[in-house]
């Protein structure tokens, strides 16, 4: 239980920095509120751990951070709540009230490392064996074997949206099994295609795109139509992308890209390779897939070694 005389030098001291912001620094009401209650909310953080504020340590900071992202918290509502921290241990320590600043060194939300969202194989295969299907049947049209090209050339390359709507036809070379690609600062890169996409975007090309090309002005370069012969749209693309998964995970182009690097990185492939194949500047920006396959060998490393199963009531 907590102690009478912990929660009210707690709040004491709370109360005190809410008239400095008021008086001294002119700090409107509803700022002077939300200052109190981000205090209040860390107080029962430490009052939870037998602490007062002004013997808070970093590892209290750091404790109350993590359990705020823990419980999915917006980034942006973290760093004010740590900004508001840091105010308060800044006049405690000019009031020589404490000898060191708790805040220091730590992590504010805009340096945490978020891991991309994948899809598991096997949803990849579920999509890509649903739209395959479609482009497949008898009365496929058009915008069918279009869909399912675009699906398996996200997958297949780890284009980004911007990227496929941008790209051309003659910049697919079906024969050699690769495409030419525009990524970010107008950077060019050569990305291979597999056998899968390869097959779809031939379908698309001979039966497909003939078809949206009459109901243009012919003179379209872009390798994807829309219904009119217009190149598409980002947005159409990821509502498409999107649709392409209703009643299960709702994928987006920048979850097929993040499932190509990690599934590759799963299954053995070097993250330089990777790189290029994303066209990352900085492999820095890569690395991240390590994390995310880490996920997997865990799993893999738990589920088959004869060490890694976890005990369950004193049986291995």
């Amino acid at each position: 239980m907590r102690g009478t005389g912990q929660v009210n030098g707690n709040a004491r001291v709370v109360r005190e920095f809410v008239a400095y912001l008021r008086v001294e620094k002119g700090l409107r009401p509803a700022s002077c509120e939300a200052y109190r209650r981000d205090l209040e909310q860390f107080a029962e953080h430490v009052e939870g751990r037998d602490g007062l504020l002004v013997g808070a340590a970093q590892g209290d900071v750091s404790g109350f951070m993590e359990g705020l992202r823990g419980h999915a918290v917006e980034s942006r509502s973290i760093a004010r709540k740590l900004s508001c921290l840091r105010g308060f241990y800044r006049w405690l320590l000019m009031d020589k009230r404490i000898a060191h600043d708790p805040t220091v060194n730590v992590e504010t939300p805009s340096s945490w490392k978020v891991l991309p969202k994948s899809l598991a194989e096997g949803e990849v295969a579920e999509m890509l064996e649903r739209s395959g299907a479609a482009a497949r049947s008898d009365d496929a049209d058009g915008l069918a074997l279009r869909d399912h090209a675009i699906l398996e050339l996200l997958y297949a390359g780890g284009l980004r949206v911007g990227e496929i709507v941008a790209l051309r036809v003659e910049d697919v070379h079906l024969d050699q099994g690769r495409a030419q690609v525009r990524g970010k600062g107008d950077k060019e890169r050569i990305v291979p295609l597999g056998r899968s996409a390869v097959e779809a975007l031939e379908k698309y090309l001979s039966l497909g795109r003939p078809g949206l090309m009459r109901n243009g002005n012919g003179l379209q370069r872009a390798m994807f139509l829309s219904v009119r012969g217009n190149a598409l749209t980002r947005q159409w693309v990821w509502e498409m992308v999107r649709g392409a998964t209703a009643g299960g995970s709702k994928a987006s182009p920048h979850m097929l890209r993040h499932s190509c690097a990690t599934h590759m990185v799963e299954h053995g492939a070097d993250l330089r390779s990777v790189q290029t194949l994303l066209g990352h500047a900085d492999i820095a920006t890569t690395q991240v897939y390590t994390h995310v396959a880490l996920g997997h060998l865990k799993r893999v490393h738990r589920e088959h070694h004869p060490r890694g199963k976890r005990r369950v009531g004193g049986q291995a």
